[in-house]
């Protein structure tokens, strides 16, 4: 195994979920999800709860609203709104995204390779130009390397969980969740991914929307430079749905959201898979009083709908 690759332990400390969707094809339950559950009113009390959402996980990208607010402390001044939502964004790698990207870097005089994160196709279009900026992670980087040059810290490692860059970030993780982070792992991107538990997820989004925070503001302002356009852009869709939600979702089955006054829901699919996700939000936004339309989640048989998930809750 390649020393990069190599662990000398492994935390199982999140025993995973309860049964929290099936899958039906033709009138037959062909599969079941597990997953967890917090919900929080406005207050931050847990009002329901299904599984373990005490245990630490990694909330994948769920986490760059938070990492973009400790950027914002640490001196990242961005151009507009927009350009901050780009920063908090897992986007599609449309024309927009990657142009916003490349502008951040225009502006610090950096090239594209100072990008920590690997070149891809846009996820909007796989015959699309393969380059850092496409990565929907490239916004955040971007925005990390600004923010280095705003606070006077070396670009050089700006990824390494050491650099002064990550430790101000993980400080106002910290903050945010209102618990120590129980983990730091590297996430797709190749920059850290901090663990919290989903209870403090959702506490911290609540915070993020009752705070006044510029991050959710320029989220809720911009959901098309955070998700991208179109169907599949979940995160785009639920914010213009509702007004004041913040939404965000992560990989491996990470969905966190939260409504100013109101409350907020932090989940994770034990399998990873994300069609479970919006028909459980449904159920958990249900428990705030919200009747909230999330999007379906068919299942195809020919080109036609022969079935679709719903949450067994």
């Amino acid at each position: 195994m390649p020393a990069a690759c190599s662990v000398s332990h492994v935390s199982d400390s999140y025993r995973g979920g309860e049964p929290v969707a099936e899958v039906v094809r033709s009138g037959f339950v062909e599969s079941r999800h597990h997953g967890s559950v917090a919900v929080l009113d406005a207050a931050g009390t847990v009002v329901a709860a299904v599984g373990d959402i005490a245990a630490p996980v990694f909330p994948r990208s769920s986490n760059k609203p938070l990492q973009a607010a400790g950027m914002l402390r640490a001196g990242f001044a961005p151009a507009d709104a927009a350009e901050l939502a780009l920063v908090a964004a897992s986007h599609r790698g449309e024309d927009f995204h990657v142009t916003g990207t490349r502008a951040m870097l225009h502006r610090a005089g950096l090239p594209e390779s100072a990008l920590r994160c690997p070149a891809t196709v846009p996820l909007s279009d796989p015959c699309g130009e393969f380059s850092r900026a496409s990565n929907n992670c490239s916004g955040k980087h971007a925005g990390m390397l600004l923010t280095c040059l705003a606070a006077g810290w070396p670009v050089d490692g700006y990824w390494e969980a050491a650099h002064p860059l990550q430790v101000a970030i993980r400080a106002t993780v910290e903050e945010l969740a209102g618990e120590r982070v129980g983990g730091v792992g590297v996430d797709g991107c190749g920059a850290p991914v901090l663990a919290v538990s989903l209870q403090a997820l959702a506490g911290s989004y609540l915070r993020l929307v009752t705070g006044g925070s510029e991050v959710a503001d320029a989220m809720r302002a911009h959901p098309g430079y955070v998700s991208g356009t179109g169907p599949q852009a979940h995160d785009t869709v639920l914010m213009r749905a509702v007004p004041g939600l913040l939404a965000k979702g992560g990989a491996e089955g990470v969905q966190a959201v939260a409504v100013p006054g109101v409350g907020a829901v932090a989940m994770k699919i034990d399998d990873g898979s994300k069609r479970a996700l919006m028909p459980v939000l449904s159920w958990a936004l249900t428990k705030l009083g919200l009747d909230t339309p999330t999007p379906a989640e068919p299942v195809l048989g020919g080109g036609d709908t022969v079935g679709f998930v719903r949450h067994v809750l």
